[in-house]
């Protein structure tokens, strides 16, 4: 990574003046000569240094790319990663289950390892992607988390990973090596929790009543995952921990966003998709409940109840994301993983309840899920990286031609 002083060499030139000689002489004593002071940045200095060194190939492909790429494409794995365990729950039905999810349960088996290995492909390349852009573009990724947007997509590759890790098929939860690589993904959420909630509670740069936007929920779902990992290997104190700072900051961040105290602003009309986490919020707090009580009780039933609820207020509402359709981006994605996590407490639902209605409704939430990670599927196949003119929605107002200004900076 390109290091950061704190130092800066400041340089003082001497400007001398002329002056004219005037008719008389005068008792006025001369001024002294002005100086101006030169600061050079180091942090710009480490970075064109390290750069310069990169061979010219790699100045000329690998550093546009990963100066157009941004926090908000690991949409695309967490989506992924959201249909692998759809697909994997739903190929495994339980034995009491009934007839129309014994009827899901004739997915093949190829589908189910055929999705996980695509995910972790695409996982480990954005991965890859953004390492990069940390170590060569270090500036960028602290405008990305300095934003109110985008800093909330720092959680998704985090979650995306522990998704992985609870449809590996290579080793079960309780395993050594469940429980390491649980650890080495729970961290960097608690730690990000530290940093983000902390801000929100003591006023800091992020006052939750200005930088509040739908994509704060985020940061809530990572505590809901993990909680759920953790309840899968036992640890249910662990687990309650994870769930108790999730349902509290979600009961804040959902009062907020409802209140509207962040105004219009913070949110650009191009990402209004992302207010479909509305709808994953509390379809992930029913599922991390459900397996820290064991059954989809009560408070699993409201949760779910909840999120059909604004399911409902946000598709009867399709104006509100018409001129956010006009054109494709990466922000399509929103739509994607928060329909799989309501289809994924539907088949908790339908199990819970036994009835026929119950699992029509997963049937229908489950194939609305695989129809729209398709069709996104094909359409980023086509667009995989933005075009000139195109927004990068992660901060909402930058544009890849502000980008490419930056680029030479760097590479000269």
């Amino acid at each position: 990574m390109c290091k950061k002083h704190s130092q800066t060499t400041t340089f003082s030139i001497s400007i001398p003046t002329t002056t004219t000689m005037p008719d008389k002489p005068t008792q006025q004593t001369p001024s002294a000569p002005p100086h101006v002071q030169l600061t050079i940045n180091p942090t710009i200095t480490s970075q064109t240094t390290l750069c310069q060194k990169l061979p010219p190939l790699m100045k000329s492909i690998i550093i546009p790319v990963i100066a157009r790429f941004h926090a908000g494409y690991f949409r695309i794995p967490l989506s992924l990663c959201w249909q692998t365990l759809l697909w994997k729950t739903l190929s495994e039905p339980p034995e009491n289950a009934h007839a129309y999810r014994r009827m899901l349960g004739a997915l093949p088996s190829a589908a189910f390892i055929l999705m996980w290995a695509l995910s972790l492909f695409i996982l480990i390349s954005l991965s890859i992607l953004y390492i990069l852009k940390c170590a060569l573009l270090s500036n960028m990724v602290k405008q990305e988390y300095q934003n109110p947007i985008s800093v909330n997509y720092l959680f998704a590759p985090w979650i995306s990973w522990l998704l992985l890790l609870q449809t590996t098929p290579f080793f079960p939860p309780k395993t050594i090596y469940y429980v390491i690589l649980w650890w080495v993904f729970v961290l960097p959420i608690f730690i990000l929790d530290v940093i983000i909630y902390g801000q929100w509670l003591t006023k800091g740069k992020r006052c939750l009543s200005r930088a509040a936007n739908p994509a704060s929920q985020l940061s809530v779902i990572g505590n809901f995952v993990g909680a759920w990992a953790a309840a899968e290997m036992g640890w249910r104190e662990s687990a309650m921990v994870m769930f108790t700072l999730g349902i509290v900051h979600y009961l804040v961040v959902f009062v907020t966003l409802y209140q509207r105290l962040s105004g219009n602003s913070c949110m650009p009309v191009m990402l209004r998709p992302v207010m479909f986490l509305f709808i994953a919020a509390p379809s992930m707090g029913s599922l991390a409940w459900d397996s820290i009580s064991g059954s989809f009780d009560c408070c699993s039933k409201m949760l779910f109840y909840l999120s059909l609820f604004l399911f409902l207020s946000l598709v009867s509402r399709p104006n509100l994301f018409k001129k956010s359709m006009k054109k494709f981006n990466v922000v399509w994605w929103a739509y994607s993983y928060p329909l799989t996590v309501l289809a994924l407490a539907s088949t908790e639902y339908a199990q819970e309840m036994k009835t026929g209605v119950a699992h029509l409704l997963m049937i229908i939430l489950s194939g609305l899920s695989v129809l729209v990670s398709f069709i996104l599927m094909v359409y980023t196949a086509l667009n995989t990286m933005p075009r000139d003119g195109d927004e990068d929605l992660t901060v909402g107002t930058l544009r890849p031609n502000a980008i490419d200004s930056k680029i030479p900076k760097i590479l000269t």
